[in-house]
């Protein structure tokens, strides 16, 4: 799906603020930013929307016609030129797999074919399909050489959606500071990186969300110069014989997390950084996530699971009231 703005940029209101929404990688998207000048606003967004297009049908795997898509669809059998775009994606990938101890993976295709979401609420995968598509997974079979990959199994496939919207979050901010915006908030699907202030505080506020009752919030952030990046399977999620399955997987089972996580909240200096810790810490739990993330750099983190709440000592001076 190509990105297709829903609105145009709106005139500023009374804080300078603009708008510019769109729907692009599966989700709802909303870049805020001020800027005087309209014919730079106008030119920023076309930009935007230019960029977020273009990744989209590079490496996007519902996207046929995408190198993703092509890869994929070699494997077991060739290997694929690369470009140095997907090159960079690939090296991305490898650090986030070392950095996470694999609980990051971007071969995961396989299983979430059989845990394909239209289907498992009605009817569980069998545990034979689920083995045999956890076989076909671990980045440590991706064979690599300069400008080409191959995936040596029939079966395996990339998926980046672990980590592609926050990948072009960062892109996009580095977008709008290009242009000369200082005050911006670039929101893809609550994969969030913020820049400068709002107009009426040198920050933005951000809302963490409450996983154990969706569509409210416990608290807030205000932000500056940080992302935001929340993970739970609050919103996605179905009782099977009496059993809560979520729609986040485990790599090392192959099934569904169930291990009382609700929702992970992470600020970091990017928004790659935060959605990969968060979706660590969900997987791994509140107590060996937040070890994991302890061992990172300026990553604060908030775990909620269904006994209650608990953090990194630093998210806590993230936290604001309500703007």
């Amino acid at each position: 799906m190509t990105a297709t703005a829903t609105m145009p940029v709106l005139a500023p209101d009374a804080q300078g603020v603009r708008r510019l929404e769109f729907n692009a990688l599966g989700t709802n998207c909303l870049i805020k930013f001020r800027l005087a000048d309209e014919r730079s606003a106008l030119e920023f967004a076309a930009s935007a929307l230019d960029w977020i297009g273009k990744f989209e049908a590079k490496f996007s795997r519902f996207r046929p016609d995408s190198l993703v898509s092509r890869i994929n669809a070699a494997a077991g059998r060739e290997w694929v030129k690369t470009d140095s775009e997907m090159e960079a994606l690939l090296d991305i990938a490898a650090e986030i797999h070392a950095c996470t101890d694999g609980i990051i993976d971007p071969t995961l295709l396989p299983l979430l074919k059989v845990w394909n979401w239209k289907v498992a609420h009605v009817r569980l995968p069998a545990r034979d399909d689920v083995k045999a598509a956890l076989a076909l997974t671990g980045w440590q079979k991706i064979q690599r050489r300069p400008g080409a990959v191959f995936l040596p199994e029939a079966g395996m496939g990339l998926d980046f959606g672990g980590f592609g919207k926050e990948f072009a979050v960062d892109r996009l901010a580095a977008l709008a500071r290009q242009a000369g915006i200082t005050d911006a908030i670039v929101d893809l699907g609550r994969d969030i990186y913020a820049m400068g202030g709002n107009g009426a505080h040198p920050f933005w506020h951000i809302g963490i969300e409450d996983g154990n009752q969706p569509g409210t919030c416990w608290g807030g952030l205000g932000v500056s110069e940080r992302a935001v990046s929340a993970s739970g399977d609050y919103a996605r999620y179905f009782f099977h014989d009496g059993v809560r399955y979520g729609h986040i997987l485990d790599p090392r089972t192959g099934w569904p997390v169930s291990n009382g996580m609700r929702a992970v909240t992470v600020v970091a200096n990017t928004c790659l950084q935060a959605g990969i810790y968060s979706t660590a810490v969900f997987i791994l739990g509140a107590r060996d996530g937040l070890y994991l993330a302890s061992l990172a750099r300026d990553v604060e983190v908030c775990a909620q699971s269904e006994h209650g709440i608990e953090g990194s000592r630093g998210f806590g001076k993230w936290l604001v009231q309500a703007a």
